[in-house]
C-alpha cells in the first residue's frame, strides 16, 4: 500500500493514449488544452514506460476506458492509502465513471476499497498528497469542500493529520503546485500556500510559472521525473537541491492538461530501497 509519497514507487498503474486521448471531441468539455498527437503521446509513453521499467516498479498497464480520454491520467481517479484504495468522484463532470473503473482494477490487484466520495463532494486525486503522517489536501474547482470533509474523515481514521490549501482555478490540482521528493522533503510554490502549512518538512521552492511547474514523480528520496519540455526552472532548482532528475518531454500530456504525476497512479511505495 502507500502511505508516504517520498518514498520508493514499487508498483503504478499507467494508461498508454490511444484512440480516446488523441482524438478526444469537445476539448472543453474534457478540460483540455488541444488535441495531442498520436505518434508523439506514443513516443512519449514508451519513454516514461522505459524509466518506470528499469527502476524497481511493477507496472501495470490499462487500456483506455472507453469513451473517456482522460482516463490516461490515472492519478485523479483513485487514492491509494494504507488500509486500501478510496473511491474517488471527478469533479470534471467528463471524467464521471473512471472512478468505478479504477475501483474494480485495484481490487482485481488486491487493494481493498476501504470508503468513498459520495454526492454532492469531488475529489480528484491531483488534490491529494500523502507525506507520512500529514495529509496535504487542495480545495479546488475539482475538489469541493463536501469532498475534503469525507476524506478528511477517512484519512484521520488512518491517523494521518490533514492540512487543506485553498487552491485557485488557473492552478487545477494541488498538485501542480507542490510534490513529495522525499520521506520529508517537498517541492513548493513559493507564497501560495498557508503560513506554516509545511511545517515539519524541508521545502525546495520556485516560483510559480506555469501550469504543473512543481509536479514531478518521485521514483525514490531525491529521485525525480520532470517534464523537460517546461518545467527548466524547476529541474535546476531540483539539480542544485541535490536531488536526481530524469528530464522527459511530456508536452503531449500538458496538451490534455496533464503533468507527469497525472499519469500514474501510485499503488505501492515503500521506505529504504
Amino acid at each position: 500500500m502507500l502511505r508516504n509519497e517520498g518514498e520508493t514507487l514499487t508498483r503504478v498503474v499507467v494508461c498508454p493514449p490511444g484512440e480516446e486521448y488523441c482524438f478526444p471531441g469537445d476539448l472543453a468539455a474534457l478540460g483540455m488544452n488541444e488535441a495531442p498527437d498520436r505518434e508523439l503521446s506514443r513516443i512519449q509513453y514508451e519513454a516514461l514506460r522505459e524509466i518506470l521499467d528499469g527502476d524497481l516498479t511493477e507496472v501495470v498497464e490499462v487500456p483506455e476506458l472507453t469513451g473517456h480520454p482522460n482516463s490516461v491520467f490515472t492519478r485523479d481517479t483513485a487514492l491509494v492509502t494504507p488500509d486500501g484504495h478510496v473511491r474517488l468522484r471527478m469533479g470534471l463532470e467528463s471524467r464521471r465513471g473512471e472512478e468505478e473503473w479504477m475501483s474494480e482494477l485495484l481490487v482485481g490487484l488486491g487493494t481493498p476499497c476501504i470508503g468513498g466520495i459520495e454526492t454532492p463532494g469531488t475529489l480528484e486525486g491531483g488534490d491529494v498528497i500523502l507525506a507520512g503522517k500529514v495529509a496535504f489536501v487542495g480545495h479546488s474547482s475539482r475538489s469541493n469542500e463536501a469532498g475534503v470533509d469525507q476524506l478528511t474523515a477517512i484519512l484521520e481514521q488512518q491517523g494521518y493529520e490533514v492540512r487543506v490549501a485553498p487552491v485557485g482555478d488557473e492552478y487545477m490540482h494541488i498538485g501542480g503546485l507542490m510534490s513529495a521528493i522525499g520521506q520529508k522533503r517537498l517541492l513548493t510554490c513559493r507564497g501560495l500556500f498557508p503560513e506554516g502549512f509545511f511545517a515539519g518538512f524541508e521545502t525546495v521552492e520556485i516560483d510559480w510559472y506555469g501550469p504543473s511547474c512543481a509536479n514531478v514523480i518521485c521514483l525514490r528520496p531525491d529521485e525525480v521525473i520532470a517534464n523537460a519540455a517546461e518545467a527548466g526552472p524547476t529541474i535546476a532548482a531540483l539539480e542544485s537541491a541535490g536531488v536526481t532528475v530524469h528530464g522527459l518531454d511530456l508536452s503531449e500530456y500538458r496538451k490534455g492538461g496533464g503533468g507527469p504525476t497525472c499519469t500514474i497512479l501510485p499503488v505501492e511505495r515503500v521506505p529504504g530501497l
